[in-house]
């Protein structure tokens, strides 16, 4: 497999690129191998210790981590896909479906953005359109009709701009299914897969517990789109990346998101697996505390959950 580094990851390239070389000419199991994996792995860990807000986007938009589909394979068995809002039509940005996750079965949807130009290309880039907010807000009604638990994976850089989906009611689509997301009367939980990007990502967000990837981010709007409001030059987006507050731990804090999810040492994308299998515990451990409430409870301590969000600050 072609590792993608990125420009923080240097020295790591470094080392690995030796490591090849002497595979070829030693051995894998040549001791200047092995001395070199260990000096990866240490370099690898000093890298990660780290990084800041901007090295965090870079990795939380990585092409090789996971997306919604390698969750449902890793996670979701018996998974039936549903298709369309009943409305206009389907939108393969977001997408959906019934399954179990370990013997519960569960409505379970998230944002899909593809692995390669053309699967890139079906699924818009993870950028859903009117149809895809609806679609979330037909499952969320199909998982109260039947009482079943909502999971979300949220991974976007936003909702698609596009005239088109202007002019099908863009911000109305995203509107209702925040409503509906809030006054959901089933357990609902949401991961922060990679990139929560502004209405888009909320719209599937509001959820009873909303959990973070240790290398994610969320935000109402990315660091370009900012730092070209801002300074008129989208070439500060670091800047604007430290100042907004972006990563799980500065969220934590805030009282944005309940939880942060640790990811493997050098992140989910090197780690893919081992990232859905953690993920996965995590997702069973909050729906297990989330049956006990009945859905007045559950309403209830959602809405206040969102109301109190920043309260603390003032």
């Amino acid at each position: 497999m072609v590792r993608t580094y990125l420009d923080f990851e240097r020295s790591v390239a470094e080392l690995d690129s030796k490591i090849e070389a002497l595979i070829v000419s030693e051995g894998a199991a040549s001791e200047g191998v092995i001395a070199l994996r260990e000096k990866s792995s240490d370099e690898l860990k000093k890298v990660y210790k780290k990084i800041g807000p901007w090295e965090k986007t870079q990795v939380a938009r990585h092409p090789a981590r996971p997306h919604f589909n390698e969750y449902v394979t890793g996670l979701i068995s018996e998974y039936t896909p549903l298709s369309g809002d009943r409305k206009f039509g389907d939108d393969n940005a977001l997408l959906g479906g019934i399954g179990k996750i370990r013997g519960r079965s569960v409505v379970v949807m998230g944002h899909e953005k593809g692995t390669d130009t053309q699967t890139r290309l079906k699924h818009n880039f993870g950028m859903a359109q009117p149809e895809g907010y609806r679609k979330a807000v037909r499952l969320m009604e199909l998982a109260e009709r039947f009482s079943l638990p909502v999971v979300s994976f949220v991974d976007t850089a936003g909702a698609f701009p596009g005239r088109g989906a202007e002019e099908r009611g863009q911000a109305e689509a995203i509107a209702r299914s925040i409503d509906k997301g809030l006054s959901l009367k089933v357990p609902f939980v949401s991961i922060i897969a990679g990139e929560g990007g502004s209405g888009g990502a909320i719209a599937i967000a509001t959820a009873d517990h909303v959990m973070m990837l240790e290398h994610s981010i969320y935000s109402v709007i990315s660091p370009e789109g900012c730092a070209s409001i801002l300074w008129r030059d989208g070439a500060r987006a670091k800047d604007a990346a430290n100042a907004m507050k972006i990563t799980a731990q500065d969220l934590k804090k805030l009282g944005v998101i309940d939880k942060i999810i640790k990811e493997p040492i050098g992140g989910a994308h090197r780690a893919q697996a081992e990232t859905i299998k953690i993920v996965g515990a995590a997702i069973v451990k909050s729906l297990d505390e989330l049956s006990k409430l009945g859905s007045t409870a559950l309403i209830k301590q959602r809405r206040d959950k969102f109301l109190n969000i920043g309260r603390s600050l003032l």
